[in-house]
């Protein structure tokens, strides 16, 4: 199965030297494709400087890998001819957190449209343009006649979301990178936007890479996940497994702290304790990285870095309660990720 984006043995660090303080492992040694066929929706999960942004980041080519490569089509990115660069941001679209700051405030929303399809040639004249943004709104559930002509401040958070789910369908993408892309708007809003994203999946054939700390819409709309913990993927296989039933004690605590609806609630319980405890925060761990805060952390954990081992056939888990099952050959994950 050929890959339009791959991440080889990637890497990244920030700051200095081997003994830095201040030097920060934001990806470590994560390998795994996205597929030129068989479009799917892979979720990149974890709390706060997990690295997952980075990760996007990386197969944006917005940053660089320390050590390893970022592949396009089989070819080293940062190695692109012109012609291929082009063609990689016609393929490979984002889909940020924060829409305003893509925003000019001098122009009107609109331009953003317009600026994609004069770029890349997408229309033969301006009526054609025309028909093609109004069709691209339609899809994302927008009508033209309520945001075409307007400045980014006139709008909706939830308005300017869309709009850009509206701008990289204009560009019909291989790949769309969503980075948070329901964190700021309405719950509401949440649900179309979602289902803005499966329909391109769906509909048009886009692969979407879909980086989220929220493992409820992680489960709604995508097809496996990869939980990252400091840099390092600690879990990944298909996302019905892997939220259903968890196995790293990192993806176990995510998953418990998902708000619960109940009729009545628990309020001793609630004060009983916090899911993400920190057991032993003054033992450096040189092991597992999860070892300070783990519930079932062994003596082996603080001085040996535990491999992936694949648990199940379409699940790997980095955790040492797992070593009587196979290790995983290789470090490459994308077979948990996405079935032939």
């Amino acid at each position: 199965m050929s890959a339009i984006l791959e991440l080889r043995n990637v890497s990244k660090i920030f700051g200095g030297g081997l003994f830095d303080k201040n030097r920060t492992v934001a990806v470590e040694d994560v390998s795994f494709s996205i597929p030129a066929e068989s479009p799917t929706i892979i979720a990149v999960a974890g709390e706060s400087g997990s690295g997952k942004t980075t990760l996007s980041r990386l197969l944006l080519g917005v940053t660089g890998p320390t050590t390893g490569q970022v592949l396009y089509n089989g070819a080293d990115l940062s190695t692109l001819p012109k012609a291929g660069r082009k063609q990689f941001l016609l393929d490979v679209q984002p889909i940020y957190q924060d829409p305003f700051g893509v925003y000019n405030p001098f122009y009107k929303a609109d331009h953003l449209l317009y600026v994609a399809i004069n770029k890349f040639k997408l229309a033969n004249s301006a009526k054609e343009a025309q028909q093609m943004i109004v069709e691209a709104l339609e899809t994302v559930g927008m009508r033209a006649d309520e945001v075409l002509g307007r400045f980014p401040h006139q709008l909706s958070g939830g308005q300017r979301q869309r709009m850009m789910v509206a701008r990289a369908l204009l560009l019909r993408p291989k790949v769309i990178l969503a980075d948070e892309p329901v964190s700021m708007v309405d719950a509401s809003l949440r649900a179309t936007i979602l289902e803005s994203l499966r329909s391109l999946n769906r509909d048009f054939n886009i692969s979407i890479l879909y980086v989220t700390h929220d493992l409820t819409t992680a489960y709604q709309i995508c097809d496996s996940i990869l939980i990252m913990y400091r840099g390092a993927v600690v879990e990944a296989g298909s996302v019905e497994e892997v939220i259903r039933k968890p196995k790293h004690p990192y993806t176990q605590l995510l998953v418990e702290s998902i708000p619960q609806m109940s009729a009545v609630r628990n309020w001793e319980q609630d004060e009983e304790g916090e899911t993400m405890l920190s057991l032993d925060e003054s033992r450096p761990s040189a092991g597992c990285k999860f070892a300070d805060r783990c519930p079932q952390v062994m003596d082996k954990c603080w001085t040996d870095k535990p491999p992936l081992y694949q648990t199940d056939d379409d699940r790997v888990a980095r955790c040492f309660l797992y070593e009587d099952t196979p290790v995983l050959d290789g470090s490459d994950i994308t077979p948990m990720l996405v079935k032939p």
